[in-house]
Parts: structure tokens; C-alpha cells; sequence
């Protein structure tokens, strides 16, 4: 590991306790001075949490992760994105993006920060439980992402589409649905203006507009 001069380092501490649980700032911090990469913080996607982007013809990696998630989020994000670079580092373009190699390489480095004891209990045993089939992302493991949500700030008029009644018309994306019956973990919602059926994953954060009778 290359060594940084002391005022870089408390910088980069300051940078990171914006959005880090405290007990975690300083392994994230290791993490990132042990690595040549560009971290960006970045608005909030709707389509991911965090990215990974290997440098190419000698740039820097560049990891990407969205500044509003809550702090636990941003940990496993930050460490999913993590394993991402490490796993190229170490095999390249010559493995799977979630493979055999990747989720070994995540699963090194969430053991520390379970061990740690510092976690909520819930979170703890949410990320116990995914190292038994390490998933792609926190979003594909309803457990972890339904236990992760429990920690974000609320937000007027958001609720968790699973939370609401059936029959419950709620927007989505700027759209009006109406929620129908759960298909393993999707609900079956009609888009009301053109009555066509979509599947909405049961964690959706959806706002809602009333109960449909």
C-alpha cells in the first residue's frame, strides 16, 4: 500500500464521514488510498447504486456511487464496487461481472465489516445471510435491500410499493398504476392510461395517490 501524506488522508477521511457509518470511515478510507482510482459521489440513478469502469490505455479505474443513499447503503454499495476492482485488477475482462471471482472477492471484503460488531443487528444478519449466495447487488437480495430501506430518511408521500393496499393506485417513473396481485417478488400493475399489465419489483419506491375501489 502506498503511503499518503498525512493532510490527503484527513481529507479524504472528511470526504468520505459525509456518507459513511463513523466506525467504517477509516477502512473505506484504507480501501481507497490502496487503490488507484477516481471516486466520484454522484446524484442519485434510478437504474443503479453504484458503478465500476476500468481504466483504459493507462486512466485511472473510476467507481461512481449515488450520494443519496443512506449511510449503510453507500457502505455495501461502496464495497460491491470495490470487489468490481479488485476482481479486474486481479483476472481483467476474463471472468464474469458477477462471478465466481467477484463474489469471492465481495464476500473478503464485507467479512471484516461484519466481524466488526458495529452493524444493527438487522443488517447484520441480512449480510450473514446473502454470503451463503453472494447476490449481484443489495437490490437483487429483497432481504438485505427491504432491511436497507429501514435506515433511509423518509420521504413524504414515498412508500414501499409491497407496503401499499392491493388495488392501491400509486405513479411510478411519472406514470399511474394500480396494484394487482404479487408474482414471487413483483406485483402485476395496470398502467392506466393504456391498460397494459407491467411486473414492478415489490421494493419500488412508489408514490400513492389513492385506494382504487
Amino acid at each position: 500500500m502506498r503511503k499518503e501524506p498525512l493532510k490527503h488522508r484527513e481529507h479524504v477521511k472528511t470526504a468520505f464521514s459525509k456518507y459513511l457509518p463513523s466506525s467504517f470511515v477509516d477502512e473505506i478510507v484504507e480501501l481507497f488510498l490502496g487503490n488507484t482510482v477516481r471516486f466520484k459521489i454522484v446524484k442519485g440513478r434510478k437504474t443503479k447504486l453504484g458503478d465500476f469502469r476500468a481504466g483504459l490505455n493507462g486512466e485511472k479505474h473510476q467507481i461512481t456511487i449515488n450520494g443519496d443513499l443512506n449511510p449503510y447503503a453507500f457502505l455495501i454499495t461502496t464495497l460491491h464496487e470495490f470487489a468490481h476492482l479488485i476482481t479486474f485488477e486481479s483476472c481483467g475482462n476474463k471472468v464474469a461481472p458477477h462471478g465466481e471471482e467477484w463474489k469471492n472477492n465481495f464476500r473478503n471484503l464485507l467479512l471484516p465489516i461484519i466481524n466488526s460488531k458495529c452493524l444493527p443487528k438487522d443488517i447484520e444478519e441480512a449480510l450473514v445471510g446473502s454470503l451463503v449466495k453472494t447476490k449481484a447487488s443489495s437490490c437483487t437480495d429483497h432481504k438485505l435491500s427491504r432491511v436497507l430501506h429501514c435506515y433511509d430518511k423518509p420521504k413524504e408521500g414515498i412508500e414501499l410499493l409491497e407496503r401499499l393496499p392491493n388495488n392501491a393506485v400509486f405513479t411510478l417513473n411519472g406514470k399511474q398504476f394500480i396494484k394487482g396481485p404479487l408474482r414471487r417478488k413483483r406485483y402485476i400493475c395496470q398502467e392506466l392510461n393504456s391498460n397494459r399489465s407491467f411486473l414492478v419489483n415489490a421494493l419500488a419506491q412508489v408514490q400513492l395517490i389513492q385506494n382504487y375501489s
